[in-house]
């Protein structure tokens, strides 16, 4: 599926004239195959290995251009760095408050909302976002592991 959304990718970059080089090629299947919602730094240190001349900067410029041709999505939750989301379908985020972590999830009445906010109050309404806080099951087991091992 990921090599279909990607000849999809790379053929929305030619129609747009962006030339593909194979640091962006890189980039772009890496975010397609990832479902980790990667920062920038995290895409590079897992890229460097097979581009040693590829900076963070170029990893950020291409993110930046993929995002203004609408193939990826930037998330911004309050932390210092974004991170980037190459499925641009409807869906909704649950974030982990202690390790970071995003899932996806979807929840197709939610679209509901939008047309409800129209319809009150006359807004033509394109978008909305929802983020929903909590601890991952991750996060449970490593809390649950140091309270044990405080009664013992």
């Amino acid at each position: 599926m990921a090599n279909g959304r990607l000849m999809e990718a790379v053929e929305t970059l030619k129609v747009q004239g962006v030339r593909m080089t194979p640091q962006r090629h890189a980039i772009l299947n890496y975010l397609l195959s990832s479902i980790q919602h990667p920062t920038a730094d995290e895409i590079y240190k897992s890229l460097s290995d097979n581009f040693p001349n590829m900076s963070v900067a170029t990893v950020y410029n291409n993110l930046r251009l993929f995002r203004e041709a609408g193939l990826v999505r930037e998330l911004t939750y309050g932390d210092a760095s974004s991170r980037f989301d190459a499925n641009m379908d409807d869906h909704y985020h649950v974030i982990c408050h202690y390790c970071g972590h995003i899932t996806d999830f979807d929840y197709p009445v939610l679209s509901e909302v939008e047309k409800s906010a129209s319809e009150m109050t006359g807004y033509e309404v394109n978008t909305h976002r929802l983020e929903i806080y909590g601890r991952c099951p991750n996060c449970q087991k490593s809390l649950h592991e140091k309270k044990e091992e405080r009664m013992s």
